[in-house]
């Protein structure tokens, strides 16, 4: 279903990208370190990239694109913000990693806790995927039982436990939930996405996660938000700010790292002291707390908890959004946009997510393409979510919004 040609100028060859990832190919399985960034569900040569500064990305061959993919979620503040760079260049200056305690990680640390009424410690590691599978190792320990409730769609980094020993139940399903609770007295923690991330965004709703908190709560399981995408990206508080609902454990990454490999996880004080060295749970990382990665995360939550951040935030993601809202609604089109803050996909091939019709991802394929080549860059998945940073410009997002109306046009 190939496009036509649009007014807009087209962005230029990519002969240094192509030498490159074939050189990557024949070292690296996939020529990629993260299976989405090869860019096979877009049928396409990836990005590879040389710099980014605010909201653009620079390929090898001197291409620009504005990225809406802002390291999936991580760049709340865009590329290579000042702020950051001078927090992270002063470290550098005194070493890179000890294996031992800074004063950046308590600092950090109670920071972060002033938004987070529910969690009483908390412990810094390295990626989401190491947060969540700790945090679920935590439960298991704490509960002294082993079953684990996960949910279709919700992803939570590449553990087995969570890929594939987690009993798995539908998303939004409360009598489903309901059912396996009454089954299923013996379990140790429910893991969930409050706002869902990786089968584009799909957002719990209240009363699917009330009913968690009391059937966890009825049987003494553990209810464990993975607030890896959510946490600081919908506000300060997360998605359990914004639903009112206070888990046992929250897992968080991507913003609090500021653009560094860095990751938490926290709870209540009588479940975080059965870590080690206080507990029996043993969980250790060699570059857990890393200076620099603590001081990168530091700097970008003074930047967000600034009076009236996440206010501009919405007001860019409303001018890129809603127009995009109103015109698949205005002429039928089988698509629908989900938004939750700055976080946003289109969809393509279903008028609600709720009815849980197949994806168009061939679609999206096409929509894919021809953006990218028109200088937008959107993940390259039609099951991944966008991302709006505070560095977006106004020209971008009008560009960026007037391209999609356009892509409309020719498409249906």
């Amino acid at each position: 279903m190939a496009c036509k040609t649009h007014s807009a100028p087209l962005v230029g060859q990519r002969p240094n990208s192509q030498l490159i990832y074939a050189s990557a190919c024949s070292v690296t399985p996939g020529g990629v370190n993260s299976p989405v960034r090869a860019f096979k569900h877009v049928g396409m040569l990836p990005i590879v990239v040389d710099y980014g500064k605010g909201d653009l990305i620079t390929d090898v061959d001197g291409n620009a694109y504005i990225d809406y993919c802002g390291s999936w979620g991580a760049l709340i503040l865009g590329h290579a913000p000042s702020s950051v760079l001078d927090a992270v260049a002063d470290q550098m200056k005194r070493g890179t990693s000890y294996g031992a305690t800074t004063p950046i990680e308590a600092i950090f640390a109670e920071r972060l806790l002033r938004h987070l009424p529910h969690v009483d410690k908390i412990r810094f590691v390295s990626s989401g995927t190491e947060a969540v599978m700790s945090a679920v190792r935590l439960a298991k320990g704490f509960t002294k039982r082993t079953k684990i409730m996960k949910f279709e769609g919700n992803y939570h980094g590449h553990s087995d436990v969570l890929m594939h020993e987690a009993l798995v139940l539908p998303y939004n399903d409360i009598a489903a939930a309901q059912e396996f609770f009454r089954k299923t007295p013996d379990l140790a923690a429910v893991v969930i996405e409050p706002i869902a991330g990786n089968m584009g965004l799909v957002p719990a709703t209240l009363e699917f996660l009330e009913m968690l908190r009391v059937e966890t709560q009825k049987i003494g399981a553990l209810l464990i938000f993975d607030e890896v995408i959510s946490g600081f990206r919908v506000g300060l508080e997360g998605a359990q700010g914004l639903y009112g609902i206070m888990p046992d454990l929250s897992c968080f990454g991507k913003i609090i790292g500021g653009g560094f490999p860095a990751a938490a996880f926290g709870g209540r004080q009588e479940i975080m002291d059965c870590l080690a060295p206080l507990g029996s749970v043993f969980q250790a990382g060699t570059l857990s707390g890393n200076p620099v990665a603590m001081r990168a995360g530091f700097a970008t939550l003074l930047e967000i908890e600034k009076e009236g951040f996440y206010e501009k935030l919405q007001a860019k993601a409303d001018l890129l959004v809603l127009p995009i809202q109103e015109e698949i609604a205005r002429r039928g089109l089988p698509a629908c946009l989900q938004a939750a803050g700055s976080m946003f996909t289109l969809f393509f091939g279903m008028n609600s997510v709720a009815k849980k019709e197949k994806l168009d991802e061939e679609r999206f394929k096409d929509f894919f393409q021809y953006l990218f080549a028109r200088g937008v860059l959107f993940p390259p998945c039609a099951y991944e979510v966008a991302f709006i940073s505070s560095a977006h410009t106004t020209q971008h997002l009008v560009k960026t919004r007037d391209l999609i109306l356009e892509y409309f046009d020719v498409a249906f």
